[in-house]
């Protein structure tokens, strides 16, 4: 059979061609500079091995270059070599084998911080502020915090000897105690803060993570919860799976929680609710804050997509960058962002822009300028893309003085409560323990004497103010005023325990109340302290506003 073509039609057969040239020959390009790249690597990693002066680890070498190729990507794409996928897999499933205890050093000792609840650390007695002196007959004092971690940890059923010791008794103590798989609490407190108002605390999206909020919600329910406050602050995120299982908990079946674009076609997908929700009318307030991340902010962001909850606290980190892990040989791995997420209303909340780099190398952050608006799905609420999740209502995160920070970094509030709580076998509940004033000047006459120097933000100013005036060649003409403002604001400690007294007290009593209630006993002891928490119950009872905000 013989076919005409006419013009039109070679037109576009002949420009298909060069197309396809076209393209055959930008890949064969392609794939000739990766494998020049990759011969050019071998050739340096093969001379450098054989000719530096010292002697190179092959590991720690070939690591340090991989590692630097991939933090010019970004910071969430990593390789994990064969010794670290054990604490990889910790990370993503909550999960190791060990004694159960948060571990740290304290005045270069090597200290229990914090055993977890019903493990092998706890239930065998150690407590907070135990010093840590040999583990299985090998000296702890010189070795750093991993290491001990290492020794402590091992295979379910195994035994390890601890030898420890404790503030205000003389003889070294000794445990034996009997290693059992430690699953990291997804959710360290759930409660309620008054008797309406139900509060659970997700630190975690590891593995089942959805369910424990599930079953903290349907207890607290149970006790008479009517407002739930739903704690996303600091969470870093985790598995997109929990995310949206958690979302679903409180959006109807088959709604859109997110969708993810990346290049490989793979990579292009929705994900929607499967399931049946627990509760799809209780007032929710969800709590974040700038280092709520990743899939924090697709709970959070959801669930203002749908207009489902409040949200109050600081705006969210902005990572809406997705992960994947993929087997390399030798039993090594390397996490790739192999895509965006994109919420419910269509944005995505990335806030940095990775493929474009300033001259310094450093990343963009996407301009105020360049963000987009979107709309809530239900009632059409302003929202945008491009820098996190903002919350419905801002509290600003309040400083801790500089004075609670010196007593703290320098331990000197940790080593009071491992004092008090040698001398008071039992204190009150969690929520109503107070220390008096007489047991405050008690503190303040025990840290007579101890180094605890600091300097608040004026100080920092004015030394800044000094050394500019002294660049610019003003310091003469006004060095009388500042020497005066100096004088003025130069710390006296003893002023400074007297003005700050509310924050350094509350500082002091969560630290006492954690050596008897432990991370229950944290939370509990701020409820009546925790701004965003205390600006939740407000909206709960002002329904209006609740309404309101939500554009009912």
């Amino acid at each position: 059979m013989n076919i005409k073509l006419n013009k039109k039609a070679l037109l576009v057969l002949a420009s298909s061609v060069v197309f396809l040239s076209s393209f055959k020959s930008d890949t064969n390009s392609r794939y000739f500079e990766i494998s020049k790249n990759l011969e050019v690597f071998n050739a340096v990693y093969k001379e450098v091995n054989e000719f530096y002066v010292d002697e190179i680890n092959p590991n720690i070498f070939m690591k340090t270059g991989l590692d630097a190729m991939l933090e010019s990507l970004d910071p969430y794409t990593n390789y994990i070599s064969e010794d670290e996928i054990e604490d990889y897999r910790t990370m993503t499933t909550g999960k190791y084998g060990g004694i159960g205890a948060v571990i740290g050093k304290r005045n270069d000792k090597t200290t229990i911080l914090m055993p977890y609840e019903g493990f092998p650390a706890h239930t065998a007695g150690l407590k907070i502020g135990d010093e840590i002196l040999t583990i299985d007959g090998i000296d702890a004092s010189s070795k750093n915090t991993n290491d001990v971690s290492k020794l402590l940890k091992g295979q379910q059923g195994t035994k390890v000897k601890i030898t420890i010791k404790r503030y205000g008794i003389d003889k070294v103590l000794e445990f034996e105690l009997t290693r059992q798989q430690i699953k990291i609490d997804n959710i360290p407190y759930s409660g309620m803060v008054n008797d309406e108002v139900g509060y659970v605390h997700l630190t975690d999206f590891t593995e089942n993570a959805s369910g424990d909020v599930k079953d903290a919600v349907e207890k607290l329910k149970d006790k008479g919860m009517k407002y739930l406050i739903f704690d996303l602050r600091d969470n870093p995120g985790g598995l997109l799976k929990e995310a949206i299982d958690i979302s679903n908990l409180f959006v109807s079946k088959d709604k859109l929680i997110v969708s993810t674009k990346g290049k490989a076609i793979e990579w292009n997908k929705e994900y929607k609710s499967h399931n049946t929700p627990i509760d799809l009318d209780i007032p929710i307030v969800v709590l974040i804050s700038g280092k709520s991340a990743s899939a924090s902010e697709i709970v959070s962001g959801t669930l203002q997509d749908y207009d489902r909850a409040v949200l109050i606290g600081q705006k969210s980190f902005g990572k809406g960058l997705v992960q994947t892990t993929r087997p390399l040989i030798h039993g090594t791995q390397v996490k790739i962002t192999c895509a965006k997420y994109y919420i419910p209303s269509g944005r995505c909340i990335q806030a940095i822009d990775y493929s474009h780099k300033n001259e310094d190398g450093s990343a963009v952050k996407i301009a105020d300028s360049l963000k987009k608006e979107f709309k809530t799905v239900n009632k059409g609420r302003k929202v945008f893309d491009g820098g996190g999740i903002e919350p419905d209502l801002k509290v600003e995160r309040k400083e801790a003085p500089a004075i609670v920070v010196s007593l703290l970094q320098k331990g000197h509030i940790f080593d009071y409560a491992t004092l008090y709580a040698s001398k008071h076998p039992t204190i009150a509940t969690a929520k109503n323990f107070k220390i008096s004033e007489t047991e405050y000047e008690e503190f303040t006459l025990w840290l007579e004497g101890k180094e605890y120097d600091y300097k608040n933000k004026v100080q920092k100013n004015l030394e800044e103010l000094t050394e500019n005036a002294k660049k610019e060649k003003y310091y003469e003409d006004i060095k009388l005023q500042l020497e005066q403002l100096h004088s003025k604001i130069d710390n006296n400690k003893t002023l400074d325990l007297k003005k700050f007294k509310d924050e350094v007290r509350e500082a002091l009593e969560r630290e006492i109340v954690s050596r008897y209630y432990l991370q229950k006993g944290i939370v509990e002891a701020s409820f009546d302290s925790d701004q965003e928490i205390m600006e939740a119950i407000t909206v709960f009872k002002n329904p209006s506003l609740y309404n309101k905000i939500l554009g009912k």
